[in-house]
């Protein structure tokens, strides 16, 4: 679950680290309040869940309370779009009014899981400010990491290796390994899968300043942090998706026209790929559940029949937990009577098979069954869609 800047410096600002003065503004005239308060040049920046939002005219510097509240009017009730939104971009509904920093140097910090060392990994960089993936791809060797020892935890000396090894005066080296122990402290207490701050700033008077923050709490974690939880804005999600993870549904809205229906998520990427392999494309990733009753099927089921670019529909399960006559009674009760005719090619397998055939064959859909993945390709392929 990811959090809103402002809400991450919220934390960040709980666990020590110093954050620039500002305030929050769901209106123009509240953002020109705020700026009055800070007296001096701000920084106004679009709250969405992306990030290149400068590219995007999201972030504006402004001198006057005017400037400020001109340039909240410009981004409040729009739709920002940059190269991490797609072109459908993401609703503003807040901007995050701040002071403007006399910026020394800037840099990069964060914390992530690193797969490979099965630990948490502490990333640094005095190429701050700019797209990091970009530096990791042309200047790998201003890529600094730590792996921390989860017995341990981090460790001060070795945030003043990497406070060194990114060019920083030994009399600062201190401060800044202060600011990565902080972080790795909320990081751990918060369940975070990543916790980022691009750029991390030194301020002309030697201040370490996070100027952006992004956290990303585990999903699975949430119910530790009901708090948290309470934070997430739905708006920033795409609507399928919103009610589906309010349903606890594993949805993802894709780009194709062959809606999935799978129970199990190594089977729904496995599906996805056999698809994409065959020359069709998916229109989304969704996992019903290996526990999945007639309800969940039919919201999951409703769900895929919102998405306008589905033109048929594959339903690949195997009957464990959930048993086939569950889902085939879920998705008949779902399929409403003026889309009776959409193609549906249907893979049952496991529990009450036969009975889950008996039901769909009872129903009037435009089914056709089939024995393997290969089978269901051929009968898309096969398939005449409008």
């Amino acid at each position: 679950m990811k959090l809103h800047e402002y809400q991450s410096k919220a934390l960040l600002a709980m666990y020590g680290l110093l954050v620039p003065h500002g305030g929050l503004a769901g209106t123009p005239a509240e953002a020109r309040h705020v700026a009055e308060r800070l007296a001096g040049p701000c920084v106004v920046k679009a709250q969405v869940y992306a990030g290149g939002r400068g590219k995007g005219g999201g972030i504006r510097v402004v001198h006057t309370p005017h400037e400020a509240e001109t340039a909240a009017a410009a981004m409040l009730g729009t739709r920002l779009v940059t190269p991490q939104t797609g072109p459908q971009g993401l609703p503003v509904h807040h901007v995050l009014v701040e002071e403007a920093l006399d910026i020394d140097r800037e840099l990069y910090l964060g914390i992530t899981i690193d797969s490979g060392t099965e630990s948490v990994v502490v990333v640094a960089s005095r190429a701050g400010g700019t797209d990091i993936e970009t530096v990791a791809h042309d200047h790998p060797e201003l890529i600094l990491r730590q792996v921390v020892d989860p017995v341990v935890g981090f460790q001060a000396f070795q945030g003043r290796r990497l406070a060194i090894d990114m060019g920083l005066p030994a009399s600062m080296a201190r401060s800044l390994a202060g600011q990565m122990l902080a972080l790795y402290n909320l990081f751990m207490a918060k369940d975070c899968s990543l916790a980022e701050i691009n750029p991390l700033v030194v301020t002309t008077d030697d201040r370490v300043v996070a100027l952006d923050a992004k956290l990303t709490i585990d999903d699975d974690a949430l119910f530790r942090h009901e708090d948290l939880a309470a934070l997430r804005d739905w708006d920033q999600f795409d609507p399928l998706e919103a009610r589906a993870a309010k349903a606890g549904i594993a949805y993802v809205k894709l780009d194709g026209d062959v809606g999935c229906l799978v129970n199990g998520a190594g089977l729904a990427m496995a599906t996805m790929d056999t698809i994409k392999a065959a020359g069709f494309s998916p229109a989304n990733f969704l996992d019903v559940g290996g526990g999945a009753d007639p309800q969940r099927v039919a919201m999951a089921t409703d769900i895929i029949l919102q998405d306008p670019s589905v033109k048929r529909i594959l339903v690949n399960v195997f009957g464990g937990i959930a048993r086939c006559d569950d889902i085939a009674r879920g998705i008949v009760q779902a399929i409403p009577q003026e889309r009776r005719a959409l193609p549906m090619v249907v893979r049952l397998l496991g529990t009450n098979l036969e009975e889950g055939k008996a039901i769909f064959r009872a129903s009037g859909l435009n089914v056709r069954f089939v024995n393997s993945l290969l089978e269901a390709i051929e009968a898309l392929q096969a398939l005449t869609v409008p």
